[in-house]
């Protein structure tokens, strides 16, 4: 299928690994010219040579923090007219409220609610004088279906969602779209890090944890990072115009819910 968005502008944050990776892959190989971001200019590095070596494109690289607001303003500075947005950036460790300071919430509501807010106010305006957006929030499947540990996530992650749906319906006027993706279980540095924490609360070896994890979706293992990238890649997609304000589970059937 041809997703309609060859030469579109986008933007991937917190792209040099990871799920946010796997979205760039997905939009260079449609075409798109694709900025990625990170705070590691070696990461960008190797992450650029490997999309180049994936797709044959070649992609622009800038360093930012996305919890820092100058350097927020410089990527987006740097990032004029953008056709789209997805918004991707590291979570908070899981924990107890009883742990977790003011300081760690204030650091989890930048990081996860206010930085892609920030983002979407600086670029929405232009994707609806132009007639055309897509903007992607990577959140997380715990906005759905929260856990105690992962409190302090999902509830900057829940306040972007509710901010998202909010503006989306507005702009759907202007063909620019807001939808998030609710990721579970794909197999990034992430699950692997999962499995190692598993490891030292459970004992055994990571070989079993990682099959513990895999064994608990319906699915009966995890997802890949491509099966993300591309699921993001069609909601940015031309075809896609009719679908906003949306949370897709991408969990292999993970989500027990019926809404």
């Amino acid at each position: 299928m041809d997703l309609g968005i060859d030469g579109r502008r986008a933007l991937v944050c917190a792209s040099s690994a990871g799920l946010g990776k796997a979205c760039a892959v997905a939009l260079a190989r449609e075409g798109c010219d694709v900025t990625i971001n990170g705070r590691s200019e070696e990461r960008l590095r190797k992450a650029r040579e490997d999309i180049l070596l994936k797709t044959g494109r070649t992609v622009r690289t800038i360093v930012a923090d996305l919890n820092v607001e100058t350097e927020r303003t410089a990527l987006m500075a740097a990032c004029s007219d953008l056709d789209i947005l997805v918004n991707n950036n590291k979570g908070p460790e899981p924990g107890s409220y009883t742990g977790w300071s003011r300081d760690d919430w204030l650091a989890a509501v930048e990081a996860n609610m206010l930085a892609p807010i920030f983002l979407i106010r600086q670029c929405l305006p232009g994707m609806r004088d132009r007639k055309f957006g897509r903007i992607v929030n990577i959140t997380s499947a715990r906005v759905k279906t929260p856990t105690a540990r992962m409190a302090i996530s999902s509830a900057p992650r829940a306040a972007l969602t509710a901010f998202s749906k909010a503006v989306s319906v507005e702009a759907i006027a202007d063909n620019v779209t807001l939808n998030n993706l609710l990721p579970e279980r794909i197999d990034t540095d992430r699950q692997h890090y999962m499995a190692q924490r598993m490891v030292e609360e459970r004992g055994g070896s990571l070989a079993e944890a990682r099959q513990r994890i895999g064994a608990s979706v319906p699915a009966k293992r995890m997802g890949t990072p491509e099966e993300f990238g591309d699921a993001c890649a069609y909601l940015c997609s031309r075809q896609a115009g009719f679908i906003t304000g949306q949370n897709i589970h991408v969990d292999g059937g993970s989500y027990a819910g019926l809404i």
